[in-house]
């Protein structure tokens, strides 16, 4: 499933840095205690769902921090899961970014920021059209690129990915971050992870 979840770890650390554009938005806003993971500053996660999940990350590295946009992102992962994941994978992400005390949830503005998936599977399809190869570093640590994924272990070892440079305004890149990822399929969660980072951009 790292597949999967690593995808979804990307996004989330991307969708901050990619086109949230437009006008300033509506936002909802929570004072920054009400939620468990509050580290800013420096990279953080941690597994958010139900012990019984079947995804369960088990180590996961992000450097530099704070990120750089544009820049080279260096990614390092491990995760399990117990069960084989088939479509459709419904994917849930809330994003947050810190103002003072508070956390403003961003919307979802052309599929980015606070978005539902219904089906991560098509999103990989689209990208990935079946029948290609999978991109590295997948290929070589032979993690999966679309549906199903099987049960097992996953492994990457650190790896570098490029963030592309974007132009947004500063108040939308430069920051602290929150993201909650969970993915379910026929409404059984399956994995859940919290992030917390921060942006710089050049």
């Amino acid at each position: 499933m790292l597949g999967a979840g690593l995808a979804l770890a990307l996004c989330a650390l991307q969708l901050c840095s990619a086109a949230l554009g437009g006008s300033h938005p509506q936002v909802l806003v929570e004072r920054s205690g009400s939620r468990s993971l509050r580290k800013v500053g420096a990279f953080a996660w941690e597994n958010c769902g139900d012990k019984k999940d079947p995804v369960v990350v088990q180590s996961l590295s992000v450097a530099p921090d704070p990120i750089s946009i544009p820049g080279s992102l260096r990614v390092s992962a491990a995760a399990s899961s117990s069960k084989t994941m088939a479509s459709p994978l419904k994917a849930v992400l809330v994003v947050e970014k810190a103002l003072g005390d508070l956390w403003i949830q961003l919307p979802c503005i052309d599929q980015m920021g606070s978005c539902t998936y219904n089906d991560v599977c098509t999103i990989l399809d689209d990208l990935i059209p079946p029948g290609t190869t999978c991109p590295e570093p997948l290929l070589t640590y032979g993690i999966p690129c679309h549906c199903p994924f099987k049960a097992g272990s996953y492994s990457l070892p650190a790896s570098d990915f490029d963030l592309p440079d974007v132009e947004l305004p500063a108040w939308m890149t430069n920051g602290n971050y929150r993201v909650r990822a969970a993915v379910s399929n026929g409404g059984e969660e399956l994995g859940c992870i919290k992030l917390a980072f921060s942006l710089q951009s050049q």
